[in-house]
């Protein structure tokens, strides 16, 4: 039987999706995610007979002499790391540590970062032996059954002296082949909303978006073809999520839940069928939902939807390519209003061509909508986005700051504004918009718990006092 070491390195908390690689202690009212992806790999080792534990170091506040301490008393024969662009030299720091307690152990790392960088990675960082590149769950159960490394699509390895790439593995079709997350290795009381501290899992419904946004890792990593997971296949991850672990609280996570609006209301109609009493958020475009679907989804459990509405500038919107329009976004979000869905925009600041003007007209298109939450990132450059190759191209940053503090500090000027002037900005947005009174006394009217009370605080504080 071999086992199995997955891990989330040591690091600041994280959520290591592949296209939203983000620390989280910034970001006010973002909960750690659980390594849904480690939960996977781990689930289809499984299937093979292997003995696998999960291990997410950052939100458990282990360090270096932990994981090495663990490695010890596990002694895995493989040990699967993710990595982020964000945190790379950190995470990296982990697979040494693994190979400084025993060389034998077969070191495989996964993340969004080695579709741009695999070969030249294997080159400087001698203590990794097998990179994964896109997604990982096929890749890493042929690598557990110990097929010949010349013979896995989509990894890149080491062999001897010699580095060999091997052809890219085609996205899974069916996303139903896939076995449910193996939950019982993690510690899911870890892992909660915001603002209840319930418990909270992640269900992955579909993958793949055809938009292709400047910024966005979505369309390399997972495809321009949206892949749906079956109504039917949903459920029975919910039910077990349910009974087996007592969560009732989802985030349906996907790169586009409401590209297909079949698809969403035959998923929405059978949940209602089914009376779990469960509640869930999702993501949409604003150009994507319909009051339809809207209805359904909140007679389904749908209490929060997300949207990327990225600019207040519409000159901004078309330069990224974002195919949306300001009155579409306000459409959407009165909708939401309209039918008692929560509102989460997301907003970024600091895109290539953008002006103080332009940022402002953001901060105040984001008061204009007055949705339930914000985030105001500022533009990081992960690679394998348009946003990489542009920033390279035109000399507004170098490749060893773009990490240095993602998505809040930036790490890239505009044409017109320095890295000083965004910050300014960024801090003058988050503040302009939490610190509203009007908004403020609408939030303390929806506290119902002590433990709301408690998280609001704690969220107020951290806005109050943003550095």
């Amino acid at each position: 039987m071999k086992k199995i070491f997955l891990i989330y390195p040591p690091s600041v908390k994280m959520n290591r999706t592949a296209r939203c690689q983000q620390p989280i202690k910034e970001l006010i009212v973002l909960p750690p995610l659980p390594p849904t992806d480690l939960m996977y790999c781990a689930a289809v080792a499984q299937q093979e007979g292997a003995e696998c534990k999960i291990k997410d170091y950052s939100v458990e506040n282990g360090d270096l002499k932990t994981l090495e301490k663990d490695i010890l008393n596990f002694m895995p024969d493989i040990v699967l790391v993710n990595i982020a662009s964000t945190t790379f030299e950190t995470d990296t720091e982990a697979v040494k540590t693994v190979k400084k307690v025993n060389q034998n152990i077969t070191t495989v790392v996964t993340g969004a970062h080695f579709l741009t960088f695999n070969i030249s990675v294997l080159k400087e960082y001698k203590d990794i032996d097998i990179i994964i590149r896109g997604e990982p769950e096929i890749t890493f159960k042929e690598i557990v059954q110990g097929k010949a490394l010349n013979e896995i699509d989509g990894i890149t390895f080491r062999n001897g002296e010699e580095i060999r790439s091997n052809k890219d593995r085609k996205h899974i079709e069916n996303l139903d082949i896939l076995p449910f997350p193996a939950r019982e290795l993690i510690n899911n009381e870890l892992y909660t909303r915001p603002d209840t501290s319930e418990k909270q899992a992640i269900i992955r419904v579909a993958a793949g978006c055809p938009y292709n946004c400047f910024f966005c890792l979505a369309t390399a990593v997972s495809g321009e073809k949206v892949r749906y997971r079956s109504p039917d296949n949903i459920i029975a991850e919910i039910k077990e999520c349910v009974n087996k672990y007592d969560i009732r609280s989802f985030v349906f996570w996907s790169d586009l839940f409401t590209a297909n609006k079949d698809f969403v209301r035959e998923l929405c109609k059978k949940l209602t069928a089914e009376n779990l009493n469960i509640r869930w958020s999702s993501n949409s475009r604003v150009d994507t939902i319909d009051e339809e679907t809207l209805v359904l989804m909140k007679k389904a459990g749908c209490t929060l939807l997300s949207m990327g509405i990225e600019s207040g500038s519409q000159e901004i919107l078309d330069k990224i390519g974002k195919k949306i329009t300001k009155e579409q976004a306000k459409n959407t979000v009165k909708l939401c209003k309209k039918h008692g869905l929560q509102t989460f925009a997301y907003f970024v600041i600091g895109l290539p061509w953008e002006t103080k003007e332009n940022i402002l007209e953001t901060v105040n298109f984001a008061l204009e909508l007055d949705t339930d939450y914000v985030n105001f990132y500022t533009a990081t450059v992960l690679p394998g986005s348009r946003m990489y190759k542009y920033v390279l191209e035109n000399s507004l940053g170098e490749i060893k700051d773009f990490y240095k503090n993602p998505y809040y500090y930036p790490c890239v000027k505009t044409h017109y504004l320095s890295k000083d002037e965004i910050v300014g900005l960024h801090k003058f947005a988050v503040k302009k918009f939490y610190l509203r009174p009007k908004y403020i006394l609408k939030k303390l009217r929806e506290i119902k718990t002590v433990t709301q009370l408690k998280n609001y605080f704690r969220a107020g504080l951290s806005v109050l006092f943003k550095r």
